[in-house]
C-alpha cells in the first residue's frame, strides 16, 4: 500500500489516434508522487496528447492507468478535481481583475470560503492592495504568477504545465520554478511540457518523446548518459570550416555551433576519442573532453527519430 501511495502516475500502452495517424503510440510510464517530471520534444510530437491522457483530461484510444488512484478511463471526472493546469498562454481574463480572475476560477471549483481563499491567494502573491488591477495591464512575470495561483488554489495535488516560462524574462523565470520547487517539496507532482532546454533542465525527471513515440526517460542528469553520449568542445580559429569538414566525418557523431565552439559528439567513444588525438596534433582547435548535456542528448535523439505525422496539423499533435 506505501509503494502504492508513492505513484502519482502510472499508465501503461497510452495510445491516441487523429484520423489516420498515431499520435502518441504505446507509451508507458510511471511518475513518482512528488516528482516534477518533465516532457521534452519538438512542436507537434505528442507531449501535451500524451499529459493529456495521463491526467483523465483526454480520453485513449487504447492503454490504461491510473493517476492520483483514479482510473483515468472512468474516473477521469474525479482527477480533474485534483489537477492544476497551466497553459502557455495563461488562460486568464484580461478585462478582470486580479481578484476577479481568482474568485471565478475558485467558483469553477466549487470551493468554500472564497473570499478567505482569493484574499490569502492575493497575500501570497505579494499583490495586496493591488487585488483591483486589471490581469491584462500586468508583466507578463506577474501574469505568470497570477496564473500559477489560479490553478492552485484549489490546492490540486498534480499541477500539469504547458510551456509555461516562455515569453518571461530569466528572473521571473527562475522565481517561477523556485514556487514549482516548493510546490514539488510539498507533495504537489509536476508535469511539464516544454521544448525549451532551460525548462526542461529544471526538472528531476525527463521523458523524450518525438512523433509520438517515447524515445527513453529517467533522473535527468542520467539521460546523455543512458545515451551513451561522449563529447568535446572544440575551440579555435574558422570553426565554420572546421565544422563543415567533422560534419563528413563519420567519426563525429554530431556537430553543433555554440557561439564560438563547437560541440562534437558521439556514441562511438573510441572513434571520437581518436578524431580528438588527430585534430590535436594540428594543433589549430583546442579539443576538451566534457560530460554530454540534455541539449546535446536532446539533438542526438531527434536526429535519430522518424517523423510520422507528414501533414498533421500541429494542434492535433500536441
Amino acid at each position: 500500500m506505501a509503494q502504492q501511495q508513492e505513484i502519482a502516475i502510472f499508465v501503461k500502452g497510452l495510445t491516441k489516434i487523429f484520423g489516420d495517424r498515431t499520435v502518441v503510440d504505446d507509451f508507458d510510464m510511471e511518475v513518482k508522487r512528488g516528482a516534477i517530471y518533465g516532457f521534452l520534444g519538438p512542436n507537434g510530437s505528442g507531449k501535451t496528447t500524451t499529459i493529456r491522457m495521463m491526467c483523465g483530461l483526454l480520453t485513449p484510444d487504447g492503454g490504461t492507468g491510473q493517476c492520483l488512484g483514479f482510473d483515468i478511463q472512468t474516473q477521469a471526472r474525479e482527477i480533474k478535481k485534483r489537477v492544476g493546469y497551466m497553459t502557455q498562454k495563461f488562460s486568464l481574463y484580461g478585462d478582470l481583475t486580479i481578484r476577479e480572475n481568482l474568485d471565478f476560477t475558485a467558483r469553477m471549483f466549487g470551493m468554500e470560503d472564497r473570499k478567505t481563499r482569493v484574499a490569502q491567494a492575493i497575500s501570497d502573491l505579494g499583490l495586496e492592495g493591488r487585488g483591483e488591477q486589471l490581469a491584462g495591464t500586468l508583466s507578463g512575470g506577474w501574469k505568470q504568477r497570477l496564473a500559477l495561483a489560479a490553478c492552485m488554489i484549489h490546492d490540486p495535488d498534480l499541477l500539469l504545465l504547458d510551456e509555461p516560462t516562455a515569453g518571461v524574462d530569466p528572473k521571473a523565470r527562475r522565481e517561477f520554478w523556485d514556487e514549482i520547487r516548493r510546490l514539488s517539496a510539498r507533495g504537489v507532482t509536476v508535469l511539464v511540457s516544454t521544448h525549451y532546454m532551460d525548462e526542461a533542465v529544471q526538472c528531476d525527471h525527463i521523458a523524450y518523446i518525438a512523433y509520438g513515440k517515447k524515445l527513453i526517460d529517467g533522473v535527468a542528469g542520467a539521460i546523455p548518459q543512458e545515451i551513451g553520449l561522449s563529447t568535446y568542445v572544440v575551440t579555435g580559429p574558422d570553426l565554420a570550416i572546421l565544422e563543415d569538414r567533422l560534419k563528413h566525418d563519420d567519426r563525429a557523431g554530431q556537430v553543433i555551433r555554440f557561439g564560438d565552439k563547437l560541440h562534437v559528439s558521439g556514441t562511438d567513444e573510441a572513434a571520437l576519442n581518436a578524431l580528438a588525438r588527430e585534430e590535436r596534433r594540428a594543433k589549430v582547435h583546442t579539443w576538451t573532453a566534457k560530460d554530454a548535456g540534455l541539449e546535446e542528448a536532446f539533438i542526438y535523439l531527434m536526429a535519430g527519430a522518424k517523423d510520422n505525422f507528414g501533414g498533421l496539423p500541429q494542434e492535433a499533435a500536441q
